[in-house]
């Protein structure tokens, strides 16, 4: 069996003592975005037992005035992706344009999208438990000129 070298130890060392600082300093200061020397905070909090569930989509309105759900099958991209700029549709919807032009590369036999809009359902939960009400809430909206 072969035996780890004085440097070879020291560099272990080194390395473990080294993420051993960046795990508590992670731990102190750090925010989501240091994952995995920050903590992940999504699962170390509780949601309100009796506050609303957050279910955001996003909606297409073709030509001839019927809903379309937008999904990555057609559109290339993903929810979490529009969740994740949500804020900078809302301060510019126009970025809503991009995303029927996504539509239309990858559906190019669907009718053109004439709106496009980010839409949050919010889910009335009571002590824990959906009470089956629900309200839409229309955060961004994009219409063709």
């Amino acid at each position: 069996m072969n035996q780890l070298s004085v440097r070879g130890r020291r560099v272990r060392v080194l390395a473990t003592l080294l993420a051993g600082v960046l795990l508590l300093a992670g731990t102190l200061w750090g925010t989501d975005d240091d994952f995995p020397f920050g903590p992940f905070r999504m699962y170390s909090t509780a949601p309100d037992p009796n506050g609303d569930a957050r279910d955001t989509r996003v909606e297409g309105v073709d030509a001839e005035g019927r809903t379309v759900a937008i999904t990555e099958g057609n559109s290339g991209i993903r929810r979490a992706e529009i969740e994740g700029q949500q804020q900078a549709y809302v301060d510019d919807p126009s970025r809503l344009s991009r995303v029927a032009s996504a539509y239309a590369e990858h559906t190019p036999g669907a009718a053109p999208l004439s709106a496009v809009r980010i839409v949050v359902r919010w889910h009335g939960i009571e002590h824990a438990r959906p009470t089956g009400t629900w309200r839409d809430e229309v955060v961004a909206e994009w219409k063709r000129p």
